[in-house]
């Protein structure tokens, strides 16, 4: 490993804070007592004498210094924010311990290192409240030297750390130089808080299912696959958890739901990361009629909670999460937005309008498929206020109950909002005789090579023969949702680490020349 100048610097002033006999990296605690935002908001002054935080311990980051002979400015960062540092020689190292002064705090701290601090707060003249410090801790040395990111008199910034695959890739110095960033993950925390207490106060159970499936379902979609020694089997990690929570509905409970990480092998974009988390919920007794209607309290009430608003801003439009949300058949959608009715069309028109409207397709993909790619190619991106696509073919969703009404259709919604999907809801298919039929379907497509087409799950199928009552389901994408409250395009800025492709290995500057 090759060692930049800063880097070496940063080695040999570990070495003399050691040889001092300070510990760079001590064991004991350091007790915290004060933050920097709740004192910037809260600090009040009477008389000049200050009425709280008299007595403050703070932690965090030296993000800046300025050393001026007997005193000293610094700048702390902690978990809320920064707040400035006045250090008075005479105090912090009183009698013969000036020298250490100089050496220490002049010398051999680094912007980057953790410190504690204990002292008193006050205002300068120039008005800007400060800890006036009375001790200081090294807690932490760092080795590595942070971006610097500067500001120019007029406030610009530049020589920001801002390449999104190096803020990917590093995302705690992303976090510690671009604290701004934090808010989107305290907003995400909030949404997914939210929801829980949204389902708890409905009497609704959080459960856990296995992540780890013998066989992969509940979903179209290509799993990774993985190999268990002991068992002998291969094992696969889950697309969804959709037939483990209809088990438990089986089993007695009238809603179950959970929230966890789901994993899908197909591409990746800026709506789409191979892991991603999920919510599904499952309440007995209830259709898709009752689910849009719970989906828009549910959608409203996380909005209000995370943005204090029903409107949110995104990408520059303003979406409203107040329903009623408009509905609309898919039939109807791809009429509307193509001029074209496919209701009536089989596999072989479908294929021939797919061409005529330029959309890709391939001999793997049947009746469902074919649809699939035309509403995706042509409807979604005119869906941006939160609207219910409803009532799908019954190619296109084998675990959905067949339409009361509608012969060749199936009880489902999608919510889309901003041309993607949030969410995806079914009157749930609880006949097992027709379940076994639409599974079989299924086979029948994987062996003419669609890699998405579900499996035949036996153990699901014979709880349904016990008996599930009529219940309705629901998947919601809780990365999606976030990125619409933190405005934010790209999925990769809402996931604290985001998938990425291996880092290249710098060769050394020798190997370079000779290359």
């Amino acid at each position: 490993m090759q060692l930049s100048e800063q880097e070496l610097l940063r080695r040999e002033n570990l070495q003399k804070l050691r040889d001092m006999g300070i510990e760079p990296y001590p064991a004991e605690a350091f007790e915290v007592t004060a933050y920097a935002k709740k004192i910037q908001e809260e600090f009040q002054e009477e008389a000049g004498e200050p009425l709280n935080f008299q007595q403050a311990s703070l932690a965090g980051r030296l993000m800046g210094s300025r050393v001026m002979g007997k005193a000293s400015f610094a700048e702390l960062q902690d978990s809320t924010g920064r707040i400035q540092l006045y250090i008075a020689r005479d105090e912090i190292c009183p009698g013969e311990d000036k020298e250490l002064y100089n050496t220490v705090f002049k010398k051999l701290l680094d912007i980057g290192d953790f410190i504690g601090v204990k002292g008193f707060v006050f205002r300068t003249r120039m008005g800007e409240i400060t800890l006036h410090v009375k001790e200081l801790t090294v807690l932490s040395k760092a080795l590595h030297p942070l971006p610097v990111v500067k500001r120019d008199e007029e406030g610009n910034v530049y020589d920001a750390f801002t390449d999104p695959e190096q803020r990917y890739r590093q995302r705690y110095v992303d976090l510690t130089v671009n604290p701004h960033v934090k808010e989107i993950f305290f907003k995400r925390s909030k949404l997914i808080s939210a929801m829980r207490r949204f389902f708890d106060d409905r009497g609704w159970l959080e459960v856990e299912t296995p992540a780890l499936q013998p066989i992969h379902g509940g979903a179209a979609a290509r799993p990774f696959k993985t190999f268990h020694n002991t068992l002998e089997m291969p094992l696969y990690l889950r697309i969804a958890n959709e037939l483990y929570l209809k088990r438990l509905i089986v089993g007695g409970f009238e809603g179950v739901y959970e929230i966890g990480k789901m994993f899908r092998n197909e591409g990746m974009d800026r709506t789409h990361n191979p892991e991603f988390t999920s919510m599904e919920i499952y309440v007995a007794y209830k259709d898709y009629n009752w689910m849009m209607a719970m989906v828009e309290q549910l959608t409203e009430y996380i909005a209000l909670e995370v943005t204090g608003h029903t409107k949110v801003e995104y990408e520059g439009k303003m979406i409203d999460f107040a329903g009623p949300y408009r509905r609309l058949s898919m039939y109807d959608a791809i009429k509307e937005y193509t001029g074209v009715d496919i209701s009536e069309m089989d596999e072989t028109a479908l294929r021939a309008t797919c061409k005529k409207m330029d959309i890709t397709v391939d001999d793997s993909m049947g009746k469902g498929k074919l649809i699939d790619e035309i509403f995706g190619e042509k409807v979604e991106e005119h869906l941006i206020q939160p609207t219910y696509i409803i009532d799908y073919p019954v190619e296109m969703t084998p675990l959905a109950k067949k339409h009361r009404s509608q012969p060749g259709l199936v009880e489902r919604f999608e919510l889309f909002v901003n041309g993607k999907e949030i969410a995806n809801a079914y009157s749930e298919l609880n006949d097992p005789i027709d379940q076994r039929q639409r599974l079989m379907d299924q086979l029948r497509l994987a062996d003419r090579g669609d890699f998405e087409a579900m499996a035949m799950d036996e153990d699901f199928l014979r709880s349904l023969e016990y008996g599930m009552p009529p219940t309705s389901g629901l998947g919601i994408g809780i990365d999606r949702l976030t990125m619409l409250l933190t405005n934010q395009h790209s999925i990769q800025e809402v996931l604290f680490f985001p998938q990425m492709r291996p880092e290249k290995a710098e060769l050394p500057e020798q190997d370079k020349k000779e290359g």
